[in-house]
């Protein structure tokens, strides 16, 4: 059923239903992209919240949704929790495993409730092995995948790559695709199921080619030493003259050539395919970067094919010409932040509503998705005055 609150065309999932129990990291960052794409998404706020260390007006990850507060914890905050959720399309809850079962919103009894449901279960070990009960953040569940040994300097500790590996492309995406696949198996066949969404599995996953180059010989097993790496000089990133950087990733013969014609090495032009020359390529091109500012180079290589491009702050990205002209950033409610994506023909997607107040649309939900006891709960919750 289309709502108020996600108007026909405001994306390809308008319509749909999610409950998000609310967490933080991956589980709200799916959600996000959930509502993003025009579902009604319901986050369970918990008394007191749980969420960035920030004023949660900030928290973008919640754009787009709508917020009520129920207490999990007390005598009917399960059976409002079950209301909900026998309405939905989709659950999203990220708990250790077995938390959900012991307040009473596990899957066998939402399912009891609503056999179609779509259940997404977001951790960062997954829902067994010998580590399903154990603590965890982004950069201990990528570190045992491998991945996070891939990345940086050899004679350095491997660099963090924020959440960005682990939290969000690892967990929040493979959960987004394994909830949306779900829903349409359970359209197609009115069958819900749970979808167990583990880190550790995506992040995994995710290094599938490197693997198999790896088996056939094409990929060291250690950091600095491969093609995308940064072992080969031709494909990292170099300082220039005031401090700032340059990516460069020229791998194709004539997008190499261009390179090293637009930066001023031509006599470097056979060296692509001599590893044993790359360390003296390495040197010159580093040296020829450090020559100009990031500006005047940027300036060398703009309207080229040579694929090497200025490393950008935050700030800065979303004022550069292209992005800009893609209005991949927008501004909302006085906040620059990433627009929604992919983009759709059909079903334009937008940045709807900014981070949803905890709590602040219990009236609005309890109508629209007829629960009323959530206005019951709400005012209890308040106390006497």
């Amino acid at each position: 059923m289309t709502t108020a609150e996600t108007p026909a065309g405001q994306g390809p999932l308008t319509g749909v239903r999610v409950v998000e129990l609310a967490g933080i990291g991956p589980g709200p960052f799916a959600a996000m992209l959930l509502a993003d794409l025009g579902a009604d998404v319901v986050r369970v706020d918990r008394p007191g919240g749980a969420g960035l260390a920030i004023d949660p007006a900030y928290d973008v990850t919640n754009r787009n949704k709508r917020s009520v507060i129920v207490d999990l914890k007390s005598a009917e905050g399960a059976a409002r929790v079950l209301d909900l959720a026998e309405r939905a399309d989709v659950l999203i809850e990220g708990y250790r495993p077995g938390v959900a079962e012991r307040l009473g919103v596990g899957p066998e009894t939402c399912h009891a409730r609503n056999p179609t449901l779509v259940y997404g279960r977001m951790t960062g070990w997954g829902q067994d092995g010998p580590l399903a009960q154990r603590a965890g953040h982004d950069v201990a569940y990528i570190a045992l995948t491998g991945t996070l040994g891939m990345i940086g300097d050899p004679d350095r500790p491997p660099a963090v790559p924020a959440n960005l590996l682990g939290d969000y492309a690892g967990g929040s995406l493979y959960l987004v695709v394994g909830v949306l696949a779900a829903l349409h198996h359970a359209r197609a066949g009115g069958t819900g199921q749970v979808v167990d969404a583990a880190i550790v599995d995506g992040t995994a996953h995710l290094s599938a080619m490197i693997h198999g180059m790896l088996a056939a010989g094409g990929w060291q097993d250690r950091r600095g030493a491969n093609l995308l790496d940064g072992g080969c000089p031709y494909y990292g990133t170099y300082e220039t003259a005031d401090g700032r950087y340059m990516a460069v990733g020229s791998l194709e013969p004539q997008f190499y050539e261009e390179f090293v014609t637009l930066l001023g090495v031509p006599e470097h032009a056979e060296a692509r395919r001599d590893w044993a020359r790359w360390g003296e390529l390495r040197t010159s091109v580093a040296a020829r970067f450090k020559s100009r500012t990031q500006q005047e180079w940027t300036a060398v290589f703009e309207g080229s094919d040579a694929c090497v491009a200025p490393v950008l702050s935050l700030r800065e990205a979303p004022h550069h010409p292209h992005l800009a002209a893609r209005a991949t950033f927008t501004g909302h409610g006085g906040i620059t932040q990433p627009a929604p994506a992919p983009r759709f023909s059909a079903t334009p997607t937008a940045v709807r509503s900014g981070p949803a107040q905890p709590g602040a649309d219990t009236a609005g939900v309890a109508r629209d998705w007829d629960v009323p006891d959530l206005m019951k709960d709400q005012e209890s919750m308040k106390g006497p005055e």
